[in-house]
């Protein structure tokens, strides 16, 4: 393994979730995945929480990688849910830590008004899906699926979301997300790097106004994350414009689950260029270099 000049090697994947968020595994298990499958310099990034950087910084130096903290913010842009990755951040400023234990306390709320709504047709209670979480996790949409899964009443993940997690099916509760433009201010303002993670899912009804792009940009924003799984071809090519017309940073990673989701470590990743403007630019906290 070479150690680029920057001081980290790669290939670098900047998007996993452990089990304090909506992951399956501890952080040092999703550290030792990510070696596994190739992956060199990596970023722990659970929803609206920094609690399992200590142990993921941890495995990452005894298997002789670059870890770099992150976070996946939850915000929405009219009846858009978009996620803003921020990186390098100081977990500690105030304003951000108000704002992610907002988003968390609403989250729990959400959760169990929609168990609540379930149950009045399948045998769940709120009971069943604490059972599915850790001790320090946000509480969300896929312990509940978790639930259905332990109960029987859905085969996996994939089943319980295009069910009966699904709006349609009428159990689905709104959650608070602040807008887009006060996470990227929060997250830059902290020191850290805002990247919106996987901006262009479904097609262009799907993605944010470019208009309102540009205007994240003035308000600080730092790229966005275009290799990924879910995003499509052609909004991939639109985004590049705009980073290349802008100098923003790129990034690729696989949003990695566990066996929440069928995404692998390193499936796609950022290049050593890239990596290396993320850390220069973020200043609220240090990358751990192995």
């Amino acid at each position: 393994m070479a150690t680029s000049s920057h001081g980290f090697a790669g290939p670098a994947d900047l998007h996993l979730h452990s089990n304090h968020s909506d992951g399956t595994e501890s952080p040092a298990e999703v550290v030792r995945q990510a070696h596994a499958h190739g992956v060199r310099t990596l970023a722990l990034t659970d929803h609206d929480r920094s609690t399992g950087w200590d142990e993921a910084a941890d495995a990452a130096a005894a298997q002789g990688m670059t870890f770099i903290p992150g976070m996946e913010l939850s915000a929405k842009h009219e009846w858009r849910s978009v996620h803003v990755l921020g990186y390098l951040f100081d977990p500690e400023d105030e304003a951000l830590r108000a704002e992610t234990d907002r988003i968390r306390g609403d989250r729990i709320g959400r959760a169990e008004r929609i168990v609540r709504n379930i149950g009045r047709d399948y045998d769940l209670q709120w009971e069943d899906v604490v059972a599915q979480t850790t001790l320090d996790a946000t509480v969300g949409r896929p312990h509940i699926a978790d639930a259905l899964i332990a109960r029987g009443i859905v085969r996996d993940r994939t089943e319980a979301f295009d069910g009966i997690l699904h709006p349609r099916e009428g159990y689905y509760e709104p959650h608070y997300a602040p807008d887009p433009l006060i996470a990227v201010r929060l997250i830059t303002r902290a020191g850290g790097v805002a990247i919106i993670a996987h901006p262009v899912t479904a097609g262009r009804d799907r993605m944010m106004p470019v208009a309102f792009i540009e205007r994240l940009i003035e308000a600080g924003l730092g790229g966005f994350e275009i290799e990924h799984r879910e995003n499509t071809e052609a909004g991939k090519r639109l985004l590049r414009e705009i980073a290349a017309t802008h100098d923003l940073i790129v990034t690729g990673s696989s949003d990695y689950h566990g066996t929440g989701k069928p995404n692998r470590p390193g499936e796609n990743t950022t290049s050593e260029e890239m990596v290396a403007r993320l850390i220069a630019r973020g200043t609220g906290t240090a990358p751990r270099f192995p």
